[in-house]
């Protein structure tokens, strides 16, 4: 279906001529690609690619500073993490990390990041305008997803092989509690009330809810698409809407995205996407879904409105996380 779509004339491929990305506001999709160690930029209006900005090695998580003067992106083959000045499209800094960075949070208050360094299973806590490791905490293995309180005050992190979710002094830098959830725990999503900890859990294919205030399992969602084999459903993205009301879960290998009732927690239905479907994120107007596809090498662009795919963007080799400038 969305392959039909290229043939309008809508997509666009990564080779055409180049432009240098503006500063915040702009719109402009950012696309991290794990094998061809590059970030793409494409145009919300056009849907075409528009800069393609040469990384350090395995590039993924990203995430823009306060004023979106630059973007952070996790480079995990390097252990370091790429400074992109967002106006000149070019990379003007490395931040030291530890052995393999997965995904990050930005305290921009304490001007720390917290990183999960995969091969080292630790978080490491990175000074911003020292560029040293201020510290290094000790998780389960393979910690991946990390998530900063609204006070700044406790780190979440999951521990992809021990199941896990860990609660970490932010301050103090270490773990104070420890919660056991469904088999390879990936990426957070908070409820806006600050009550609830959404936690995808990959190869238990549910994503399980945790209370903060206990931080105890209080629930969990399951999914299966239409037609798809359990063993599919591997759930890795998810993001909520600013008003608490409505979440969507990157399925991975069942290539749809489910549509999530957030205060019942019923599964609304499933939108149809690429092949192992994983980063995802919302415009600011929260009508426009952007899925990053692993395997199918492009993104899927979704009106959230119509719950349907209207466009698929060719993009670099295994695109792992999106982002966009507003």
């Amino acid at each position: 279906m969305l392959r039909l779509i290229a043939a309008l004339g809508l997509l666009v491929a990564p080779t055409l001529a180049l432009t240098p990305a503006a500063a915040k506001d702009t719109g402009l999709i950012y696309v991290s690609n794990e094998k061809s160690n590059n970030i793409l930029v494409i145009d919300p209006k056009t849907y075409k690619v528009v800069n393609d900005i040469p990384v350090s090695r395995r590039p993924r998580d990203m995430h823009f500073n306060a004023d979106h003067s630059k973007l952070y992106i996790a480079c995990g083959d390097d252990d370091v993490i790429d400074v992109l000045n967002v106006a000149t499209g070019k990379i003007v800094d490395k931040l030291v990390t530890g052995s393999s960075p997965e995904t990050f949070a930005v305290d921009e208050a304490r001007r720390r990041i917290y990183v999960s360094d995969e091969e080292a299973s630790t978080l490491a806590i990175i000074n911003i305008d020292k560029n040293i490791i201020e510290k290094e905490v000790p998780t389960g293995a393979e910690p991946e997803g990390v998530m900063v309180s609204e006070d700044g005050k406790t780190v979440y992190v999951t521990s992809e092989v021990g199941d896990l979710v860990h609660e970490i002094d932010a301050d103090g830098g270490y773990v104070t509690k420890d919660v056991v959830v469904g088999t390879r725990p990936r990426r957070f999503a908070a409820t806006p009330d600050g009550k609830e900890l959404w936690v995808s859990t990959e190869m238990a294919g549910e994503v399980t809810i945790i209370d903060r205030q206990k931080f105890a399992v209080a629930g969990k969602i399951d999914f299966l698409p239409p037609g798809m084999r359990q063993t599919d459903v591997t759930p890795v993205g998810l993001v909520m809407t600013k008003d608490g009301k409505t979440a969507y879960v990157t399925l991975g290998h069942a290539a749809h995205v489910a549509v999530v009732d957030v205060p019942t927690r019923k599964v609304l239905g499933y939108i149809l996407v690429g092949k192992r479907s994983w980063g995802i994120t919302l415009s600011r107007d929260e009508k426009t879904l952007y899925v990053a596809n692993g395997l199918g090498d492009d993104v899927t662009i979704v009106d959230t409105a119509s719950r349907k795919a209207i466009v698929s963007v060719p993009v670099g080799r295994v695109p792992w996380g999106i982002v966009v400038d507003e």
